[in-house]
């Protein structure tokens, strides 16, 4: 028996966000109705490298049925009504104001079915002054502030896949998860709202801190880390990248003096501590640049091993 066993979700969905949330409800075992528009989901036609299917519907959508209705018609309005009525869980991430129109706001659903898990993911949430404006991906990431620690000195970039719309559906899942388990003590349900901003907010906090409290946002640096150091990729000897991501004091001592063979850099005054490190990050990536790039990756990835650094 798999957790969710006995579990009914009807989704009407779209894109990424929901389609995360209730694939991720399929893989504990819930039984997941896909609505889709006439038109279909249009994330089926974000690319067709998947034997016709776009790679993001195809990795979201597994495990489900799903059902074709027109939303604008009474009859087919009538049947989703009987799903939702026979549902644990009801997931909508359409426009804002869209299920409202067709009749099936959760207020009211809430009020219908009182053990409803009633979940909405939007772009900037149900209340507030952006709540009826549209939201995709590239513009959360933005807004929130991602893309401006991401990329390098040259420029801000987007993080190459919609981090956003996993984040809200990562969140989603979580709030359902936790509305079923709600249920079990007080038999009701709930409603649940969550908005792409809001979840990436949410990440954006640690950069949020450092700017607030260390007066400067944190600077784009590549692969590198703001606030950590060495930390990043360095070539070797055959033109072949090792990456790196020093942790703590433990780990750099092992990496001076095990990796590079210089113990005595382990308590140079520039380098004895990594906020020392990073104030003097390029004399200290000249080091471990000239050590690495004397040696094949193999070369360099066994002393890695043998001093339990992690590498990539």
């Amino acid at each position: 028996m798999v957790d969710l066993e006995g579990i009914t979700v009807v989704a009407l969905e779209q894109a990424v966000a929901a389609p995360y949330a209730s694939s991720r409800l399929a893989d504990a075992g819930a039984r997941v109705i896909k609505i889709e528009r006439t038109e279909g989901d249009f994330a089926r036609r974000y690319d067709s490298l998947a034997k016709g299917d776009s790679a993001y519907f195809v990795w979201l959508n597994r495990g489900k049925e799903s059902v074709c209705l027109n939303l604008k018609d009474d009859g087919d309005k009538a049947i989703l009504a009987a799903m939702i009525a026979t549902a644990d869980v009801f997931i909508q991430n359409l426009a804002p104001g869209a299920v409202e129109r067709m009749g099936f706001g959760l207020e009211g659903l809430l009020q219908q079915h009182p053990s409803l898990i009633c979940c909405s993911i939007t772009g900037y949430g149900r209340e507030g002054p952006y709540r009826d404006q549209k939201a995709y991906d590239l513009l959360v990431q933005a807004e929130s502030g991602l893309c401006a620690v991401n990329g390098t000195e040259h420029g801000a970039a987007r993080v190459g896949v919609s981090v956003c719309d996993i984040a809200a559906g990562m969140q989603s899942f979580q709030a359902i998860m936790q509305g079923l388990f709600a249920r079990t003590r007080t038999g009701k349900g709930r409603i649940i709202d969550v908005s792409l901003y809001h979840a990436l907010a949410d990440w954006m906090n640690v950069p949020y801190l450092q700017t607030r409290y260390g007066g400067k946002p944190p600077t784009r640096v590549g692969l590198r880390h703001p606030t950590i150091a060495p930390y990043g990729a360095y070539m070797c000897s055959d033109d072949k990248a090792v990456l790196i991501s020093i942790q703590n004091e433990r780990e750099w001592v092992r990496l001076a003096t095990e990796v590079l063979g210089d113990g005595g850099i382990a308590s140079d005054p520039r380098f004895d501590s990594n906020n020392h490190r990073v104030a003097n990050r390029e004399a200290l990536e000249d080091i471990v640049a000239a050590v690495f790039g004397s040696l094949p990756r193999e070369d360099v990835i066994e002393r890695l091993t043998a001093a339990g650094i992690a590498f990539g």
